[in-house]
């Protein structure tokens, strides 16, 4: 007997009859042709778990984030650097808003700040603290124009630069609040 085993088979297949069942009897025949039983079951959806509560159910470690690094000088002043141009930020829109607010010319307001009568060591005390985030920022920019030039990227020059930007950062500072 000969069976074709579809239409991309183009030589007839011949079957071993000695592995066929030629007759099948009635428990064979209904265990075959049974139909097992199918259940359902109601699909939930997973109940939301916090991350913390996973992470502690899964055993992961809590990441250290910034308790494992010690501070270098590289990332202080790059911090620094930012807080200094925030703090600038808000002196250009306090001066910016008091313009437009405040009643009278700034003229005003330095002759108010003369009658406290404050002594020279507060008054130069203040204007370091006034003109130290613009001296730090403007040496730092510098320092960073500096490096668009692909020129002091070693890391020995990295920190020998930032301790003149230092240097220069504590001059200007000084310098502006002499004036």
């Amino acid at each position: 007997m000969a069976f074709y085993c579809g239409r991309l088979c183009a030589k007839p297949v011949i079957a071993n009859l000695r592995r066929l069942p030629v007759v099948l009897n009635t428990a064979q025949y209904a265990q075959a042709a049974a139909v097992p039983k199918v259940t359902f079951k109601k699909f939930e959806p997973p109940k939301p778990e916090h991350y913390d509560d996973k992470n502690a159910r899964l055993k992961r470690p809590l990441s250290p984030h910034l308790t494992i690094y010690s501070p270098q000088l590289t990332s202080m002043l790059s911090i620094t650097h930012r807080a200094a141009g925030m703090i600038l930020s808000g002196y250009i829109s306090a001066l910016g808003i008091g313009a437009l607010v405040l009643p009278n010319d700034i003229s005003h307001y330095v002759t108010m700040i003369e009658g406290l009568n404050l002594s020279p060591a507060t008054i130069f005390l203040a204007k370091v603290l006034i003109a130290a985030p613009f001296g730090y920022h403007f040496a730092n920019g510098l320092r960073h124009l500096y490096w668009d030039t692909a020129k002091g990227l070693t890391i020995k020059e990295v920190y020998s630069t930032g301790y003149a930007m230092l240097a220069t950062a504590t001059a200007i500072t000084l310098f502006l609040a002499a004036l």
